[in-house]
């Protein structure tokens, strides 16, 4: 049962540092607030394990306890919030992109392929996060992996296509979006760490 913990620690790693990045591009500083948010109710020492490795401890916290299956899910069901919220995001990104090469379609070519492009990225990164939630209904938890890896490299794709280009400038808005990645390897050993040590981790 251990083992089966521990097999989603890397699924759960790669949606952290997709899905609180996706949420802090929707308008939410990119910094950790100093002080954390005052809520009604205790937070659940799951959802407070899984957010201390995060660079985004608050957001991480709103955003889990906005689902109101949180305080009762386990690892693998908050795994499975993070995907719907990472879909959210993904599709909202993608929806994004498109309505900016429609606005500017009378202008840069290069522009509007360029928008369209990674429009197309960011949808098949939320297609890809929906292949995902099914392998971790089904514990095919290595499958899962993978599928979250393949979607937090699509807004990679986008991103290397805007430097290759001359113009236009990288939107701030999907740049917001990349940061906190460089820090999923620091992620990986506070929460390899966590899953091992912690009696309070449900097993499933």
């Amino acid at each position: 049962m251990a083992c089966r913990r521990d097999s989603l620690v890397l699924p759960l790693l790669l949606l952290l540092s997709i899905t609180i990045p996706l949420v802090s591009a929707r308008g939410s500083p990119t910094s950790t607030p100093a002080s954390p948010i005052t809520t009604p109710n205790p937070v659940p020492t799951l959802v407070q394990q899984i957010c201390k490795t995060t660079k985004y401890y608050d957001l991480c916290i709103s955003s889990l306890r906005a689902d109101p299956s949180s305080p009762t899910a386990d690892t693998k069901g908050l795994a499975l919030i993070m995907v719907r919220v990472a879909v959210a995001n993904a599709t909202a990104t993608s929806s994004f992109l498109s309505s900016s090469a429609v606005s500017t379609s009378t202008g840069d070519p290069a522009m509007v392929k360029l928008l369209r492009d990674c429009a197309d990225k960011y949808s098949l990164a939320g297609s890809s996060l929906q292949d995902s939630a099914l392998d971790l209904g089904a514990e095919s938890y290595d499958t899962a992996y993978m599928h979250i890896l393949a979607a937090r490299d699509y807004p990679n794709v986008c991103h290397n296509a805007f430097k290759r280009a001359t113009r236009p400038a990288y939107p701030p808005e999907l740049a917001q979006g990349r940061t906190g990645l460089s820090a999923s390897a620091m992620s990986r050993s506070a929460l390899w760490t966590s899953s091992h040590r912690s009696s309070d981790v449900e097993m499933l």
